[in-house]
């Protein structure tokens, strides 16, 4: 039975009292709606609404609760006990209360639907696919490991693939990278895998794996982010599932170790830096899963962190960055060789097989036997990078969804005192320096200045380079 159907019951179960209560005299009309102990009258009576529940049956089965607060009830019941002077004003305010009756009808009943649909859209997340689970698991695997219906349908097409790799890595028990744009949901995406393999219920949102005995116990997962988004990182593991997470950052370290060890903690979040520093101790855990966001921090061999990231005891890496290479190919070995140790051989193997010819290929002035060379290597560590990390842009999974952007350049004259003081900038004698290096020196000989007199300036400023 529909929402709609249950509210018109409600109204004709209603009818009976309101047909009696005007057939009925005037006096036993005001002794059905005054009590004879008490002339005042009686206070409305509000009737709070409880927000709806997380799931989508509980909201439903609210929106179907009786929303007319009992005053308006007890308004419309003593209006129609009222009696007309005369037949005809009967007659005219029979037909008068029954066209407000009417119109009164179609208002709760638009009210009704569009108070269902106010709900809904206050509290769940628009749906972008159908509300059902999301099966990882090949058939006839036991057990099924899908994402729950909760999470799935608000999901993108592009996100669903998204966990689909990230799951196959978890399979076959190597890592891999994520290097998605940003915004296109890594974290979720993440959420909804991790939400996955620990099987989370979804009415309940305990893990079916953490029920009953410890037999089949996953261990936990330990998440690696910039200190800015480690609170990010909490609320949406609230917004989307149920985990116990808990924060190894700030100064009760100690206590979320000691909650840690005794099983408490399912998901683990810390910073780079207090990972760097307490590595050795985090990394005597055995993870289940280790996800680094903003991996491309790994990009240096020789870093502390990326030293201490290689003490993690498991296999099951993955990296989340959406600039994959910024400067060297080499970051991209240093990224691939973290998360699946061994996959493009040696360094010295990447080095002469990848890197040297990629180099010499790239020249404008290679000879085309090299461009050759370089083509062939360039498409070999592309079909060996497919199998180790997903690289998508937002023009290819989302471009139909993103509106244009138009820039408007608008040039504008400087005001008196910007003049003053870029006028004072440039009489500076390092500005100077800088302005007149490429004219002939002062002293008569053919060099520039920058290469003879002008080389330093004299109690020059020593500008530091960006870190």
């Amino acid at each position: 039975m529909s929402l709609l159907t249950s509210f018109k019951a409600l109204k004709e179960i209603l009818k009976p009292c309101s047909n009696l209560s005007t057939t009925t005299s005037s006096s036993s009309s005001s002794s059905l709606t005054q009590p004879s102990f008490s002339q005042e009258p009686e206070p409305a009576l509000t009737i709070s609404r409880k927000p709806p529940k997380s799931s989508l049956s509980k909201q439903l089965q609210r929106l179907g609760e009786p929303f007319r607060p009992l005053s308006q009830q007890n308004g419309s019941l003593n209006a129609r006990t009222q009696q007309p002077q005369n037949s005809q004003g009967l007659r005219n305010e029979a037909q008068v209360v029954k066209s407000e009756d009417r119109q009164e009808e179609e208002e709760k009943e638009r009210e009704f639907e569009d108070l269902g649909r106010t709900k809904l859209g206050q509290f769940q997340f628009e749906h972008t696919g159908p509300f059902e689970p999301l099966v990882l698991s090949l058939l006839g695997e036991v057990p099924v490991i899908r994402v729950p219906a909760s999470i799935n349908c608000r999901l993108l097409e592009h996100q669903r693939e998204g966990v689909k790799f990230l799951y196959k890595l978890y399979l076959d028990n190597h890592g891999g990278v994520l290097g998605d744009d940003m915004g296109l949901g890594k974290t979720i995406q993440t959420i909804a895998f991790l939400a996955a393999i620990f099987e989370k219920d979804e009415e309940s949102g305990e893990s079916i794996t953490l029920k009953g005995n410890q037999v089949g116990k996953k261990g936990p997962v330990l998440i690696i982010c910039p200190t800015s988004v480690i609170h990010n990182w909490e609320s949406e593991f609230s917004r989307w599932a149920s985990f116990s997470v808990s924060l190894y950052h700030g100064t009760n370290r100690d206590l979320i170790l000691e909650k840690l060890k005794a099983g408490g903690v399912e998901i683990l979040i810390t910073s780079f830096d207090t990972y760097r520093i307490h590595g050795s101790i985090l990394s005597e855990v055995d993870w289940e899963v280790v996800i680094v966001d903003e991996a491309h921090r790994l990009k240096n061999e020789k870093s502390k962190l990326y030293l201490a990231c290689l003490e993690i005891k498991t296999r099951k890496r993955i990296g989340l960055t959406g600039t994959v290479m910024q400067n060297k190919i080499i970051e991209l070995f240093n990224l691939l060789d973290w998360v699946a140790p061994g996959s493009l051989g040696s360094r010295e193997h990447f080095r002469e097989f990848y890197d040297e010819p990629l180099k010499h290929g790239q020249r404008s002035t290679a000879p085309e036997s090299f461009v050759r060379k370089a083509d062939k290597r360039k498409e070999h560590l592309v079909s060996v990078l497919c199998k180790y990390m997903l690289r998508r842009t937002k023009e290819e999974t989302i471009g139909h969804l993103m509106m244009g952007k138009e820039d408007n350049v608008v040039f504008c004259s400087m005001s008196e005192l910007q003049r003053r003081v870029y006028r004072s900038m440039l009489q500076l004698p390092d500005i100077q320096c800088l302005v007149n290096k490429d004219l002939p020196c002062s002293c008569g000989s053919p060099l520039k200045q920058v290469e003879c007199c002008k080389r330093i300036v004299p109690d020059g400023i020593i500008w530091a380079l960006p870190s």
